[in-house]
């Protein structure tokens, strides 16, 4: 196995780097920590995710073992501590990344869960499922703060646990942390914001499968099942003062540490994502 170089000269450009070889089925995602420390999570159908230091030669540090079926999807918290992964199950998973430990399971869809979002603060959780939803969740407790639902009315857990022609396939959070984009089978892309449970803006889409956000927020790309990758103009707006502070709060404390504050009840909500 090749070593992996701290820099890529022109002449490695489009040089095959590393191999990695352990997982026995197909690799479903892919994602490195946002740290810059070269650690790459593989979600796979083998039901693991592994953990691997490309500074190391591409070295298996970690199996995390704990789904029971397919793993679709990983996700990284912005500060690299946690990995969210979502598979072939109702259940969402947490994983300590700097102890290789399950944290806690997070329980409330009705069918399998297919994609998983950090918030830019790391202080919310998008996950989207073929229930036809999309849970806000807060990580540090695993209390379901906002459902974003795609059928109206919601439709019961019997017939969200079922070919509902409304199954919703990615979510991804916009860097500016007040957005999110979902695309579900009802061939509609939707632009949610996190204080509104009903869609600031929807676009038609056929066979929508993944998307996300360009690093400005302003442009969303999205990837159907023909081969095509459409974009689109954003919504835009200037964050409030209120919502840049609790960005930079949040990137720092967690809930548990946020409840501490000696602040009013009404600023301990806003900075919990409560109001």
């Amino acid at each position: 196995m090749a070593s992996f170089p701290p820099r890529v000269n022109e002449k490695e450009i489009g040089k095959l780097l590393l191999n990695l070889v352990d997982h026995t089925e197909v690799v479903r995602d892919l994602t490195f920590a946002p740290d810059g420390s070269l650690i790459l999570v593989s979600a796979s159908r083998d039901k693991t995710l592994r953990v691997w230091d490309l500074k190391d030669d591409g070295n298996m540090m970690k199996v995390l073992r704990g789904h029971q079926n397919w793993v679709y999807s990983c996700a990284f918290s912005p500060d690299s501590s946690m990995l969210c992964s979502v598979g072939a199950s109702k259940t969402v998973f947490l994983w300590n990344m700097d102890k290789y430990t399950m944290i806690r399971k997070l329980e409330g869809h009705h069918h399998d869960v297919v994609a998983c979002d950090f918030s830019p603060d790391g202080a919310l959780l998008a996950t989207a499922s073929y229930d036809t939803r999309v849970y806000i969740w807060d990580p540090y407790n695993g209390d379901i703060l906002m459902e974003f639902g795609h059928l109206f009315p919601p439709p019961t857990p019997i017939f969200a646990g079922g070919a509902n022609d409304r199954w919703v396939r990615s979510v991804s959070f916009s860097h500016d942390g007040l957005h999110i984009a979902s695309l579900a089978d009802d061939k509609m892309v939707r632009f949610w914001r996190i204080d509104e449970d009903y869609p600031v803006q929807v676009a038609p889409l056929s066979n929508g499968l993944c998307c996300a956000f360009s690093t400005d927020g302003s442009v969303l790309a999205a990837g159907t099942h023909d081969g095509s990758v459409y974009f689109w103009a954003t919504p835009r707006q200037v964050p409030s003062l209120q919502h840049l502070c609790r960005l930079s709060i949040r990137r720092v404390m967690p809930t548990q540490e946020v409840q501490e504050l000696p602040i009013p009840s009404k600023v301990l909500e806003f900075l919990s994502y409560r109001i």
